[in-house]
């Protein structure tokens, strides 16, 4: 069984961008907070692949499996709270559009 682990970079790589294009491209805050969990997914994915280059080739690190484990249960934590922001936002302004926001005051 041959794994290629450059196939896992690529597209740990090409899921980093899309998530740097929804961050940067998107004025929407839940679009915004789901850019930010592509890129947290392509992280884990990168640690995973690096994981299994440690010998023998196939089996996965079990270190690396456990720190992305902590980092998805915080990453669910964190967007949990950021979706609950959003919404107290849009009960506060009625609109998630980040410019709209970010020039209002409380």
């Amino acid at each position: 069984m041959v794994l290629n682990i450059g196939l896992y970079m690529v597209g740990a790589i090409i899921l980093f961008f899309i998530g740097i294009y929804c961050i940067v491209a998107k004025r929407n805050a839940i679009k915004t907070v789901i850019g930010i969990e592509i890129i947290t997914t392509a992280i884990h994915l990168n640690f995973i692949a690096l994981g299994i280059m440690v010998p023998p080739y196939g089996v996965v690190d079990p270190l690396a499996q456990g720190i992305v484990i902590m980092s998805m249960i915080v990453g669910a934590a964190i967007a949990t709270l950021a979706l609950m922001l959003i919404i107290r936002i849009y009960g506060h302004y009625k609109t998630v559009d980040l410019r709209k926001v970010s020039r209002l005051r409380w």
